[in-house]
Formats: structure tokens, C-alpha cells, sequence
């Protein structure tokens, strides 16, 4: 019979290296991030709606390029010409709120933008409309690929529903 008194030795757990506590650290921490932004994106998804209307191309003269931008370019675009629009959606204090933008691309660059507010609140009102007066300053002129708006007279949210509204046409656009 065993003795209540006697007592096991303990039992010993194997202890992590401080470089092995730093690889699952990081590990974990990519883990999240990478569900984090699968989450935000599957969010995203179905936030925009798109149509396209293709652009007639001008009859005018092609202007003469250089040798640089012969071989920078090579004459190749990656969006057809014309015009696109789509809704973009984004979360804000008051709700989701949402703008239609319209961007004719010539290649791969934008010519012009339009952005119409389709804002509920007085609030979200005022901010897309800033952010509809200062858009084009921001954008014309630029290659479609280099778009990502961060804050535009002051909206910071409103860019959201932009760089959404973006993405879809992009892909419209690849054709």
C-alpha cells in the first residue's frame, strides 16, 4: 500500500528559448493580421457594383515619343479607354454610407473623375461633399495604378468608398 506522506518528485516542463518565444510570437501575430485582413476584404467584396461605357478614341495626330518612354512603356496599357463607374461603400460613425464614382482612363491614366454622395447623414454629407470638391486635384493625371487616396480635404473615411469603387473598376477595366 502506498504511503500518503510520500510525495512525487515534480514534474518537469520543458522551457521555450527566447528564440523559439519570438518565432511563435511572430507567428501568431501573422496569423492574426493575415485573418484580419481576409476578413476585412471578404467585407469589401460585395460593397461595389460596376458598369462601363467604352470611350470613342480621337482621330487626332499621336504626339511623338522619345526614346525613354518608347522603352519605359513600350505603348502597352493594361485598361481599355474609356469611362467606368462603380459604387464604392465604407463604414461610418453613422452607418455605411456609399458614393458612385465615374473615372475615364486614357491609357492607364485619368482624365477625368466624378464622384456623386449618396450620404445619409448631414455629417457624412458635408465630409463627401470636401472630399468631392478636393478628388480630381488628387487623382487627374495619374496612372490608375498608383491610386490609393488616403484623406481628401479633410474626409478620410469617404476614400474608403473611393479606393473600393477603384479596385472594381480596375478590374472592369482589365476587360
Amino acid at each position: 500500500m502506498r504511503n500518503p506522506t510520500t510525495t512525487q518528485p515534480p514534474v518537469r516542463t520543458p522551457r521555450l528559448s527566447v528564440a523559439a518565444k519570438k518565432t511563435t510570437f511572430a507567428a501568431l501575430t501573422g496569423l492574426t493580421l493575415v485573418g484580419s485582413l481576409a476578413g476585412c476584404s471578404a467585407a469589401d467584396a460585395g460593397s461595389s457594383t460596376t458598369t462601363t461605357s467604352p470611350e470613342t478614341k480621337s482621330t487626332a495626330a499621336p504626339e511623338a515619343t522619345t526614346s525613354t518612354d518608347a522603352a519605359a512603356g513600350s505603348g502597352a496599357t493594361d485598361y481599355q479607354d474609356g469611362s467606368y463607374t462603380a459604387d464604392g461603400s465604407y463604414q461610418s460613425p453613422n452607418g455605411t454610407e456609399s458614393i458612385t464614382v465615374t473615372v475615364t482612363l486614357a491609357e492607364d491614366k485619368v482624365t477625368a473623375v466624378d464622384v456623386v454622395s449618396h450620404a445619409e447623414s448631414a455629417n457624412s454629407k458635408r465630409y463627401q461633399a470636401e472630399f468631392i470638391s478636393g478628388i480630381a486635384a488628387e487623382v487627374v493625371g495619374k496612372d490608375i495604378d498608383s491610386l490609393k487616396v488616403s484623406k481628401v480635404a479633410g474626409s478620410s473615411l469617404t476614400s474608403g468608398g473611393f479606393n473600393a469603387a477603384i479596385d472594381t473598376i480596375k478590374t472592369e477595366a482589365k476587360g
